[in-house]
């Protein structure tokens, strides 16, 4: 008996490459706008609104790690490199001496408040101003699904 590989009919084939098309050139957009106008990658950026979100601007680094989807070589990486511009601070943790916070600083918090507003201009350009709010909606009810499925923990959802 041949053997047949699964295909994807046509629609599903047009969603999926439409799907991961955007997937591989949108960070690479946020990323050339972010060190354009603010010398910070969009890893680096979503690093500090994280922060800026977290209570006292803290979160252990393991913590961060999830949140960011990334392994902790990774997000010590970006967080030596923020904290070489002062942006961010790593500290024993209070309460589990083995464990390290990541402290937002004010200059980490100031270069967050700078780099959104061309961030969001790249987001409005790139994405939101191409679609209808209808689309917007259709868009939103597509992916909550997926992400759903992909993120039971809802790291990103938060």
């Amino acid at each position: 008996m041949p053997f047949t590989a699964p295909r994807m009919n046509p629609v599903e084939s047009r969603a999926w490459l439409a799907l991961v098309a955007t997937s591989q050139l949108l960070p690479t957009a946020l990323d050339a706008q972010l060190q354009a106008d603010s010398g910070i990658s969009h890893f680096d950026y979503m690093i500090l609104g994280s922060l800026n979100l977290a209570p006292e601007r803290t979160m252990r680094m393991k913590e961060l790690a999830s949140a960011m989807n990334a392994a902790p070589p990774r997000l010590s990486k970006a967080v030596q490199r923020l904290e070489q511009r002062g942006y961010v601070e790593r500290v024993p943790d209070s309460e589990d001496g083995r464990a390290t916070n990541a402290v937002l600083t004010q200059a980490g918090r100031r270069a967050m408040i700078l780099a959104t507003p061309g961030h969001i201009e790249t987001v409005r350009r790139g994405v939101l101003d191409r679609l209808s709010p209808e689309q917007l909606v259709a868009l939103a009810d597509a992916l909550e699904p997926i992400l759903a499925g992909l993120d039971p923990e809802q790291h990103f959802c938060d």
